[in-house]
């Protein structure tokens, strides 16, 4: 998969890129990531991509030109998907995530201070999406949760596939909880299902144990579940 990231801050990216599944996806061919700099498609000397936006009001608002321009200077490989990272799009799921993992490209484009022109934001874009309900400086950390969120999903990258399928959301659940040695931490021990090697009753105490979980922490998860 290409990642092409659309910001004024490319050197925020160097190092989460670097490090962990990420950089071992990038050495792999699993994953490129290509960066695109806003200010080099400005034409005044300051290189200005916002100004104060029409109404009064706080803050500076990005201007259309140089964002539009480098976003349509952008190469396209195969499938590729146009996504603006903004707290108005909508949330990032893990439903979501499955369906970004299906392109080629991924074009990211990142935002800053008050938002981007409306009439940029109209064209720039086929997906809005949100990592939360708050607001962050900019776009560039929630595209890089959506590089590492994309990125897991890929053949291969994890080394084995099958931890993705009962990870927290792939079935709809939060995830059942986790042992390992010892046997017995400050008193408290492993469960004994866990121990006998019976893989249908730990199946099912896993799947319990999941919809216990979620029912505590996330009862939105099975609201209506049979």
């Amino acid at each position: 998969m290409r990642f092409d990231i659309v910001t004024i801050f490319t050197g925020m990216f160097e190092s989460p890129l670097n490090d962990s599944i990420l950089k071992r996806a990038r050495e792999m061919g699993a994953i490129s990531v290509h960066y695109h700099d806003i200010r080099e498609q400005t034409t005044d000397p300051h290189r200005s991509v916002d100004d104060s936006p029409y109404g009064g009001g706080a803050g500076m608002v990005m201007k259309p030109e140089p964002i539009v321009a480098t976003v349509e200077a952008v190469p396209s490989e195969g499938k590729c998907l146009r996504v603006y990272l903004t707290p108005q799009g909508e949330p990032l799921t893990q439903k979501v995530v499955n369906e970004l993992k299906a392109y080629d490209q991924l074009v990211l484009i990142c935002g800053r201070y008050e938002g981007v022109d409306e009439r940029a934001r109209k064209v720039i874009a086929d997906r809005e999406i949100s990592i939360g309900d708050y607001v962050l400086s900019g776009g560039e950390l929630a595209a890089m949760v959506v590089v590492d969120a994309v990125t897991r999903l890929l053949p291969g990258v994890l080394g084995n596939d099958s931890s993705i399928q009962d990870e927290s959301f792939e079935q709809g659940t939060l995830e059942y909880p986790q042992y390992t040695r010892p046997d017995v931490f400050r008193g408290e021990a492993v469960p004994e299902v866990l121990k006998g090697g019976n893989h249908a009753e730990i199946a099912k105490w896993r799947r319990e144990q999941a919809l216990k979980r979620t029912q505590e922490r996330r009862p939105d998860l099975i609201k209506g579940r049979k």
